[in-house]
């Protein structure tokens, strides 16, 4: 579950294009109604859905066939050192995904826990 903290916070749009995925957003903003929560939604190729990320949240999804294609749109430039994210099986949020996961990048497998990340961020003086 990527994301970017201030002050290179991104809102995005996705759009699967080929194939389909289960796209789902985590809200981390402290001060929103639905902190915490999270909200899914399959993508494809033929229900042509696009979803709004808002900035401060967390973005993540799981493919649910071999030959997906994803469109990205941005409103913020990527930034490594701006660049977070946690677990997508972070007890914190107890995400539903569709599929046993069976593939997975080692940052990915790696993030901290939410309660790990955001003392982290907050020794720093930044938010998430």
């Amino acid at each position: 579950m990527h994301y970017q903290i201030e002050s290179h916070q991104e809102a995005k749009v996705v759009r699967c294009i080929k194939g389909a995925i289960y796209d789902v957003t985590v809200d981390l903003r402290r001060d929103s109604p639905t902190y915490r929560q999270w909200a899914a939604a399959e993508l494809s190729a033929d229900n042509r859905r696009v979803p709004y990320v808002p900035e401060g949240c967390a973005h993540g999804f799981q493919t649910l066939s071999v030959d997906t294609e994803l469109l990205y749109l941005m409103s913020e430039f990527y930034s490594p050192g701006h660049a977070r994210g946690v677990r997508y099986n972070d007890l914190a949020f107890g995400i539903d995904w569709p599929l046993a996961v069976e593939s997975i990048s080692e940052v990915d497998r790696t993030w901290p826990d939410f309660e790990r990340a955001g003392e982290a961020n907050r020794a720093r003086g930044v938010g998430t």
